[in-house]
């Protein structure tokens, strides 16, 4: 418990002294039309001249983008053809996700990507493992919970997650999504968005500026952000491709995308901190990951864990008062025999 304290406190310092120094600095957004996909979606799969491309199942209709039928086994994306070279950014993601399937009998989910890698089919909700570049992933089947019912073991409260999920992570090209633990391991933080089948619409908000990744959602239809994740220190190369992919495997889901817009942001920047992100990255890192990930440890221990770890401290220092008390006892013993 200490180190978690701890840890919290120093996450808590980190992301304060960010967020002061953002809120120095006055944000203006300009619509980017050459990455932006919205009606009527004119020459989008059809047509060279598009920005966007089309893969695999995904078709076109007048009201969306449908990266997958509500049947199994399917996948589909659309990917920009333009490589992105802004420095900070911001998406607005208008996307529906809908189906017959009852409540965790229905999968997998869509992800916005912003990779090197483009137009690359694989397992991560349709799109390659081992990506480069940031995930975005709006998870909608709880394959860890559903792996330990069968085998008849239980969540702890605090591990417990509700589903669907949204969850961020940054790739480097040689990471893995572990899927089977619905990418808890690389996960940079989430929250749960009850999404599906809603009659409203639902937005996600993505915006990188000045190395900081944010996240937020609207899905009450009260037209309010709400916070998802908000990290400080992520490395994003420029250079890469917007791209949204969906999956289906035994359950199904239809995964629309109305509308991704993406705007330009122009931010006031001090001589000093136009000096200190001078330096061009090249390889996606987050700088506090060895802290996140400690974070999840701590929060991903089971009360049985905790139990037995405080139960075996406490054996281990009963152990070692008695192994004390004869050691003295026969020290005494020896001191006294001495004397005669």
């Amino acid at each position: 418990m200490p180190s978690k304290l701890c840890l919290t406190f120093i996450l808590i310092i980190l992301t304060t002294n960010s967020c002061s120094s953002d809120d120095d600095h006055e944000m203006e957004e300009f619509l980017k039309r050459e990455y932006t996909l919205s009606k009527p979606y004119q020459g989008v799969g059809s047509s060279g001249s598009s920005h966007w491309e089309l893969m695999g199942d995904a078709m076109v209709t007048t009201d969306q983008v449908r990266l997958t039928p509500d049947m199994q086994s399917k996948q589909g994306a659309v990917w920009s053809r333009t490589p992105c070279h802004l420095k900070d950014w911001e998406m607005q993601v208008h996307f529906k996700i809908h189906g017959q399937g009852k409540k965790n009998l229905n999968g997998d989910g869509l992800a916005i990507w912003y990779t090197k890698e483009r137009m690359q089919k694989g397992p991560v909700f349709g799109n390659m493992d081992n990506f480069t570049g940031l995930g975005v992933f709006v998870d909608t089947y709880p394959n860890e919970e559903k792996h330990i019912e069968a085998q008849k073991k239980r969540y702890a409260p605090r591990a417990e997650r509700i589903f669907p999920f949204v969850l961020a992570m940054v790739g480097n090209g040689n990471i893995s999504y572990d899927h089977e633990r619905d990418g808890r391991p690389t996960e940079l933080g989430g929250c749960n968005a009850m999404v599906r089948n809603l009659k409203q619409d639902t937005f996600l908000f993505i915006r990188y500026v000045r190395r900081r990744l944010t996240v937020m959602i609207d899905i009450d239809g009260q037209h309010e952000w709400r916070d998802c994740l908000d990290i400080p220190g992520v490395r994003l190369p420029q250079g890469f491709y917007f791209g949204t992919t969906a999956i289906t495997g035994d359950l199904s889901d239809n995964h629309d995308i109305i509308s991704l817009k993406l705007y330009q942001l122009t931010v006031l920047r001090s001589p000093k901190e136009e000096e200190e992100e001078e330096e061009e990255i090249t390889i996606p890192s987050v700088d506090n990951m060895d802290l996140l990930r400690l974070g999840q440890i701590e929060e991903g221990r089971s009360g049985v864990a905790l139990f037995f770890t405080v139960l075996f401290t406490m054996l281990g220092c009963i152990f070692l008062l008695v192994v004390g008390l004869v050691v003295y006892s026969q020290w005494k013993e020896s001191r006294r025999k001495r004397f005669y």
